[in-house]
């Protein structure tokens, strides 16, 4: 009798596991019928349980609810579906690789106040930064890389609470950096810039912040931007600066030793010589500092011999190891 119970009480065990994990992997209805329309809208035709398209579609495995929406190459969309405003469960946006998508930013996005990551990239999408985006207030993460966006950068977005990661590079902005960034309410934010056309200086307050990344490439930004990393303990591991109209005197420059991993400081307007002090970067693995102003011997030691004279040539008199000018 005792052996019977426990086999009655495994089977339904059993039973009850494939039951719930049929369910967790079916899609939820309310998001089946908005994926339908997403599909229709894209003039494609959903053929399969939505959480089993892994490359589109994530799916929460204890309530079956689509968290994750990723529409990529889809080259004939025009603008980004109206359903997914309905998907208010979500927490990831990826929109990719959408040639064809020439419109702004839909207003309809304000309504996913569960997002977390919001991703436009590699499409035509243009107008302003709306905003509306300061609502959603879960944000993380915004990728707005390789679009047609222009307009000045709202100060309001490194305020959202949670934001620690704003990436706005290969677009049309124009105007300052705003002096709100230098009010992360997050550790080790990341901002990418890069390929803009961005003028003025650096705001002074984002020498407070201990970033993660600064990529502020391809701009017209002036002035002085040591403010920025002059600071030993500093987590920074990567620090991009090139081809902007920067002034300053490297000579007495600190750079971070904690993480550095990456410095491009080429093609600006740098004088002075190179602080022996960056033969303490360690994990340095990439230095280019060409096409400025810069004196003196490179320092000999670390991996700066490794870069290779590429990374130092087009400057007024550096001389030493790896250059062929002799000290």
């Amino acid at each position: 009798m005792a052996r019977h119970s426990f086999l009655s009480f495994f089977f339904i065990l059993l039973s009850f596991s494939i039951t719930s994990s049929a369910f967790r992997w079916r899609c939820h209805q309310d998001d089946a019928e908005n994926i339908r329309e997403i599909f229709s809208e894209l003039n494609l035709t959903l053929t399969q349980d939505c959480c089993r398209i892994h490359d589109a579609f994530q799916c929460d495995p204890n309530t079956s609810r689509v968290y994750s929406v990723r529409l990529a190459y889809f080259d004939h969309a025009e603008k980004i579906p109206d359903a997914i405003g309905k998907m208010t469960n979500i927490q990831y946006l990826d929109i990719h690789k959408m040639p064809n998508l020439r419109t702004e930013i839909p207003s309809f996005i304000a309504n996913l106040v569960n997002l977390k990551m919001f991703s436009i990239t590699w499409t035509n999408v243009s107008g302003t930064i709306p905003d509306w985006l300061h609502k959603l207030t879960n944000l993380e993460s915004i990728t707005f890389s390789f679009n047609n966006l222009s307009g000045s950068i709202p100060a309001f977005l490194a305020e959202v609470p949670r934001m620690t990661s704003i990436a706005l590079d290969r677009n049309r902005f124009t105007g300052s950096i705003p002096e709100s960034f230098g009010r992360f309410r997050n550790s080790l934010p990341t901002i990418k810039l890069g390929y803009n056309m961005l003028s003025g200086a650096i705001p002074r307050s984002l020498g407070a912040v201990d970033f993660n990344e600064i990529d502020l490439q391809h701009n017209d930004l002036t002035g002085d931007p040591s403010h920025l990393f002059n600071n030993r303990s500093k987590s920074t591991w990567f620090l991009d600066l090139s081809r902007n109209l920067f002034e300053f005197d490297m000579s007495n420059v600190v750079f971070p030793t904690r993480n550095l991993e990456r410095i491009d400081l080429s093609h600006n307007m740098i004088w002075g010589s190179i602080p022996d002090q960056i033969l303490e970067d360690t994990k340095l693995n990439f230095l280019n500092v060409s096409y400025n102003r810069l004196c003196g011997k490179i320092p000999q030691g670390g991996r700066l011999q490794e870069f290779g004279a590429s990374s130092y040539m087009h400057n007024r008199c550096l001389c030493g190891q790896p250059v062929s000018a002799q000290c």
